[in-house]
């Protein structure tokens, strides 16, 4: 890799980390949709792994794990979650890696996932989309997943968890997904349409 690459990598890895804080520690990586936030935290993730690597994506993976844990502990402009928020006053360290877990999965799936639809010829278009989608879905799954499991390693009430799942947990994970892989291709499309796109190694 020669200098010019690099530096047109690095380059956008750290604007895509930036970002992920921006819309981490902010309102903005919120979508209200009334009774339910649809959070697009996933996405900048996504599109790193797709346009720059694992290794990117799961640098940028580690960013969002990190920005969710300064959520959790009230570091942010968005109020935290209170069942987060109760797993951290009893058990921090399960706490941060439920932080931590479900959002390095994201780049981990997005780049399998990505990897093993190209191999069986799936349209580019088509592998980034389902690659977004599933990711996402991995993140809302372990995410929740966890939870339930942290709580009941705690001693916690896990029916708030169950509650969550069964309501808003399952609606909010699908509506997420649909918005990563509906975001997520466009703006991959859009790089790729760009004279910087041949550091990235990647068409469409």
């Amino acid at each position: 890799m020669n200098g010019r690459t690099m530096l047109y990598r690095m380059s956008a890895a750290a604007l895509l980390t930036a970002l992920v804080f921006l819309l981490g520690m902010t309102p903005l990586g919120l979508i209200p949709l009334g009774f339910i936030n649809i959070t697009v935290l996933c996405i900048p993730v996504i599109i790193g792994t797709v346009i720059l690597g694992l290794r990117s994506g799961l640098l940028l993976g580690f960013i969002f794990g990190t920005v969710s844990t300064l959520s959790m502990i009230g570091l942010s402009m968005t109020p935290p979650s209170a069942l987060a928020s109760a797993l951290f006053s009893t058990s921090p360290v399960l706490a941060i890696l439920m932080c931590y877990i479900p959002r390095l999965a994201v780049p981990a799936a997005a780049y399998v996932i990505y990897k093993l639809l190209e191999k069986v010829r799936c349209s580019n278009a088509a592998a980034i989309s389902v690659a977004a989608f599933a990711a996402s879905l991995v993140n809302t799954v372990l995410y929740l997943g966890l939870m339930l499991l942290f709580y009941t390693m705690s001693g916690l009430d896990a029916q708030k968890i169950l509650n969550l799942i069964a309501g808003t947990g399952l609606i909010a994970g699908s509506c997420e997904a649909v918005a990563a892989a509906l975001i997520t291709l466009p703006v991959v499309k859009a790089i790729y349409k760009t004279p910087v796109s041949k550091y990235f190694g990647g068409t469409l």
